[in-house]
């Protein structure tokens, strides 16, 4: 698609679909948090509405795009419009507690495998350069991949509104959906400033009690529970675990990011630096991958998990990255200097990289979102922590392709084995990420191996926070609270 816009030349194509990817990550790290913020105070069900919207909005637009600065400022409004993920996450860690929570989550990865097999197949199935009908040439040969993925988004919509219970416990007393969402939109237009009058500015005048006349108006919905304005107090919000579990996520994402980015340049590079495959071969090892994410997240990651723990498997994860970053520049290297069994050799060296990267990043995502939540000192700042979470993973989606472009651009001007540069500079953060992982030690972190009925379930079993509650305190505010 960049190639078709007249701005970008054959020579700088890479550039600029890094600096389309790159816009769009830039824009989610600076609303992540808001999202995430937002979902705290009126409910996860009216963001995720909210969200689902406005990205299928942004893809239809994007179909649309035919050059490169309109392609630019709509991946930018779609980053900026889509917060959603961390609220799945917050959604998970609040329908289910330690007992369960580790099976719940380690299907998110699944889906994202399912994505990664799927959207690269729609996205190629679907680009028609021709009008099928017509034979004429397409002027929006892209329009059908996203129109496609706004009607996948449609269907999510129709299902979350009817079937998505409020995840929430403070939210659920408030107005309806669709009269939270209405008052939403009001307010945002009334702040910006576009009405004379703002309706969260009246008050009501007099009183039934007093001769004068009452001035009443109608104001708008209560948005926010009241006990959201509780606090948690910093010191148990801030805690080394959660500073060590933020901190290395984020090299967590930016290593991942810079793999996937480095990956196909790689592949596809002429050699000595590259190793001169296909595009359809890049794409069918890259559904290779996807296929190994949902074998290990169905079959193997949970008993590992439940055998090591959350905090040994992310710390595992961390490693393979270093481990697998640390290889690929070697991958096919034997086949440069005559040696070896050409493609063979090539492919079950890349396959090994790819089956160590790939399980590096589910098992590492899975721990890591738990993590997060247990993290948490209480649900009513999980959004928020889920939405600080995801900020700093878009911080390093969107350095992490820049980053490893520009690495890759300069390393095809050494000589020899240019391309153990760009990996080794990632495999090196990665490594940094192993070491500063060996500082979370909270036991609050892991979940319960195994399962348990409801039956057999304490009262305390509960996600960590029922525990805190007991009958002598039970007027003392939840937040802020100690634990």
């Amino acid at each position: 698609m960049a190639l078709g816009f007249p701005e970008v030349s054959d020579g700088q194509v890479g550039l600029y679909v890094g600096l389309i990817a790159s816009c769009f990550a830039l824009a989610q790290f600076t609303t992540n948090f808001f999202w995430g913020w937002l979902s705290d105070k009126i409910g996860r069900k009216p963001v995720v509405v909210i969200g689902t919207v406005l990205t299928a909005a942004c893809f239809i637009a994007f179909g649309f795009c035919r050059t490169l600065w309109q392609a630019i400022l709509v991946q930018s409004l779609m980053g900026l419009m889509n917060g959603n993920q961390g609220i799945i996450s917050t959604c998970l860690g609040e329908i289910t507690d330690r007992s369960n929570q580790s099976r719940a989550f380690t299907y998110l990865p699944v889906v994202y495998g399912i994505g990664a097999i799927t959207g690269p197949a729609v996205g190629g199935l679907l680009i028609f350069e021709d009008n099928p009908f017509t034979g004429r040439p397409n002027p929006f040969p892209y329009v059908f991949p996203n129109l496609f993925s706004a009607a996948v988004l449609t269907v999510d919509l129709v299902i979350t509104t009817l079937f998505l219970e409020e995840s929430l416990e403070e939210a659920r007393d408030l107005p309806p959906l669709k009269e939270r969402i209405s008052s939403l939109f009001v307010w945002l237009w009334q702040f910006a400033g576009f009405s004379r009058r703002p309706t969260y500015l009246r008050r009501i005048v007099g009183s039934k009690d007093d001769d004068s006349d009452a001035e009443s108006t109608n104001s708008m919905p209560t948005l926010i529970p009241e006990t959201s304005t509780d606090f948690v107090r910093r010191k148990d919000l801030w805690t080394r675990d959660t500073i060590l579990i933020l901190l290395t996520y984020f090299i967590f994402q930016l290593s991942n990011v810079a793999y996937n980015s480095l990956y196909p340049i790689f592949a596809e590079s002429s050699e000595p630096t590259g190793r001169n495959l296909s595009t359809t071969e890049v794409g069918l090892s890259l559904s290779f991958a996807g296929v190994i994410t949902i074998l290990f997240q169905i079959g193997v990651y949970g008993p590992l998990r439940d055998r090591i723990g959350n905090k040994a498997t992310y710390r595992a994860s961390q490693a393979l990255f270093a481990i697998a970053f640390a290889l690929v520049p070697f991958a096919g290297y034997r086949n440069a200097t005559g040696l070896g069994n050409g493609k063979v050799w090539l492919w079950a060296e890349l396959g090994v990289t790819l089956v160590l990267k790939t399980v590096a990043a589910v098992g590492g995502l899975t721990s890591a979102l738990l993590l997060i939540t247990n993290s948490a000192p209480d649900h009513h700042v999980l959004g928020s922590l889920n939405g600080l979470a995801q900020t700093l993973s878009a911080a390093g989606r969107a350095a992490g392709p820049f980053v490893s472009g520009g690495l890759f651009s300069l390393a095809t001007r050494i000589r020899p084995k240019g391309e153990a540069m760009p990996f080794g500079v990632f495999g090196g953060i990665a490594f940094v990420g192993w070491v500063l992982s060996f500082g979370i030690r909270g036991e609050q972190l892991e979940a319960e191996s195994g399962e348990q009925s409801d039956e057999d379930r304490e009262p305390g079993d509960g996600h960590g926070r029922e525990d805190r509650v007991g009958e002598d305190d039970a007027e003392t505010p939840l937040l802020g609270r100690e634990r």
